[in-house]
């Protein structure tokens, strides 16, 4: 039982560890509070005209959020989506958004 404990411990600070490396970056900080005071899902291009963030460099950004499991992306035809995943920072950064 202890051992389980230790690794699920482990796989948090891990995960914790992730999203701190992803959101030391401004142009990702200013991702996130893009999403978070349109409190919806906004087009990848919507966000980088927002955030004056050109689209290879965005595109780069929205994979680093999202594979650290803070925003989602959704395709619709040619379009691509992103959104916040709130439940993560409810989990690992409680209180977080409302700082923004």
């Amino acid at each position: 039982m202890y051992h389980s404990f230790m690794t699920m411990k482990q796989l948090d600070d891990q995960i914790r560890a992730q999203i701190f490396k992803a959101l030391s970056d401004e142009s990702r900080l200013s991702i996130i509070r893009t999403l978070y005071y349109s409190g919806k899902e906004l087009s990848c291009g919507e966000v980088g005209e927002k955030c004056n963030i050109v689209k290879t460099t965005a595109s780069y950004h929205f994979k680093t959020l999202r594979e650290a499991g803070l925003t989602a992306t959704r395709k619709d035809s040619r379009t691509k989506y992103v959104s916040l995943r709130e439940d993560t920072f409810q989990t690992y950064l409680p209180g977080f958004l409302e700082t923004l």
